[in-house]
């Protein structure tokens, strides 16, 4: 367990959250583009990341508190307190540059899961307002039964969504 190690899972940290960026911008072009359809899919590959995420997050968390007591800080000491409890020389400035790239990154996360969340929201107000209107003055058209013999719809009406749920 060395500062090295440490670096390196911070890359690899940095590498994921980037990924997490462009997968939500992903998700971000399907629901401007109106495609719906592929929402699952995009929403499944941000959910695999994030649990990539939350594995090399313990990983660095047992790293950085190998390192933080290495250089006399406190076990539970943060990437900011390692920055600043870090030898002189090459690296403050490599977990600098590290802390720097992780805040960026997670401000930009923030940003499009903001973005994402109107447009999830403005989907479903239109969805919303679509049944409000679905057996609302339609005449109805004729249902067949099981026997295959014709049969007016209950109320007058067609019935196509299930209203219970």
């Amino acid at each position: 367990m060395s500062a090295n190690d440490l670096s390196t899972l911070l890359w690899r940290e940095r590498e994921l959250l980037d990924m997490l960026v462009f997968k939500l911008e992903e998700e971000q072009l399907l629901l401007t583009a109106g495609r719906s359809k592929w929402l699952h899919h995009a929403t499944r590959e941000v959910e695999a990341v994030l649990g990539h995420l939350r594995t090399t997050g313990i990983e660095r968390t047992v790293e950085a508190s190998a390192v933080a007591i290495e250089w006399g800080l406190p076990e539970d000491a943060t990437l900011r307190q390692l920055v600043d409890g870090a030898p002189d020389g090459a690296w403050r400035e490599i977990l600098q540059s590290h802390l720097s790239a992780l805040t960026a990154l997670t401000a930009q996360i923030a940003d499009v899961r903001d973005t994402n969340l109107t447009y999830l929201r403005a989907a479903t107000r239109a969805t919303q307002e679509t049944l409000a209107t679905v057996g609302t003055g339609a005449p109805a058209s004729q249902e067949y039964t099981g026997r295959g013999v014709r049969q007016s719809g209950s109320g007058g009406y067609a019935h196509l969504f299930d209203r219970r749920a």
